[in-house]
């Protein structure tokens, strides 16, 4: 199917996007705990919610005491740190309710160590030619890549993100890595996928750099950006730069694709330090520029309340 061929959901064109870390959003860290902050979110204005990894994380090789959600052990259940499978569909059944979307994380580029595929379908991965086991992905010792060079591999990918979609009802997928996986791969899956509901498809991929991924998805990744505007506050960078790469931004972006806004997101506050340490005073100006510029802002867990906490990862 040819990119002109997709179908694209309309809400998109004026969504927001809110990044939910359901492990450290409330004491508790459960689906459950967080369904009352619908109505905050609701009057806050939040459109799309965004969860974070909802799949049971990996045992051999995890991180710290947690593990990281980015390390799945199966892609069609829900993480018991979390919840049900109940507690999850009745979360999306209240959000469409109340007029949210709700998307969620999709990590198909690897697994965690033992996931069920490595006994079950151990040709789905690659393999180091030293070790001859599974290949970790790319010096994380946590995680294995993925062979998409198997069409077992991909017609079992497409499934499980098709259970996600016809048991739960979600509204698209946030593709964790989307440009470490075959472009090839996405244009399948989303062709598979439109049988059954015209999804949103935000890739993490910044279209500057790798611009035929944007065949695919509808929103993509402004890291450029978000760079370079850390540049400019602490004077690494001049204005003339800034509006450059906006420019950039708006020549790659056409035909109904939206680059994504942010100062933040999980692995920015994690490993890199809140909004208020990269830019300080200038934080709040890049927040009026991501809901004003044209394209899609997105707000972390806690932006709002103006957090200044690094949310450990594992």
């Amino acid at each position: 199917m040819r990119k002109d061929q997709f179908k694209q959901a309309e809400w998109i064109a004026t969504a927001n996007v809110y990044e939910v870390n359901i492990r450290q959003y409330t004491p508790e860290g459960t689906l459950k705990s967080f369904q009352p902050e619908l109505v905050r979110l609701q009057n806050m204005g939040v459109q799309t919610l965004w969860f974070m990894p909802l799949t049971p994380i990996s045992e051999k090789n995890r991180k710290g005491t947690l593990g990281s959600p980015y390390a799945c052990s199966d892609y069609t259940s829900i993480n018991p740190e979390f919840g049900t499978i109940t507690d999850f569909k009745d979360l999306v059944i209240e959000a469409h309710a109340m007029g949210f979307k709700v998307i969620i994380d999709w990590v198909a580029n690897h697994t965690g160590w033992d996931h069920v595929w490595t006994i079950a379908h151990p040709d789905y991965y690659k393999r180091d030619p030293d070790t001859l086991d599974f290949k970790m992905a790319s010096g994380m010792e946590d995680i294995i890549e993925l062979d998409y060079q198997n069409p077992g591999l991909r017609d079992a990918m497409i499934k499980a993100m098709k259970y996600w979609v016809t048991t739960f009802d979600i509204d698209g997928f946030r593709c964790d890595l989307a440009f470490w996986v075959e472009s090839d791969f996405w244009l399948e899956a989303r062709a598979a996928l439109e049988n059954f509901k015209t999804l949103f498809w935000l890739g993490e991929f910044d279209p500057l750099e790798v611009p035929a991924y944007l065949e695919s998805f509808d929103a993509a990744y402004t890291w450029t950006w978000m760079h370079k505007t850390a540049d400019f506050y602490t004077g690494k960078a001049d204005l003339k730069t800034l509006k450059y790469i906006l420019k950039q931004y708006s020549e790659v972006c056409y035909n109904g694709k939206m680059p994504l806004w942010f100062t933040s997101n999980h692995d920015e506050n994690s490993w890199n330090g809140t909004e208020h340490e990269k830019y300080d005073s200038m934080a709040r100006s890049l927040a009026v520029f991501s809901f004003t510029w044209s394209g899609m802002p997105l707000v972390y867990s806690g932006q709002e309340a103006t957090n200044t906490k690094r949310l450990e990862f594992f």
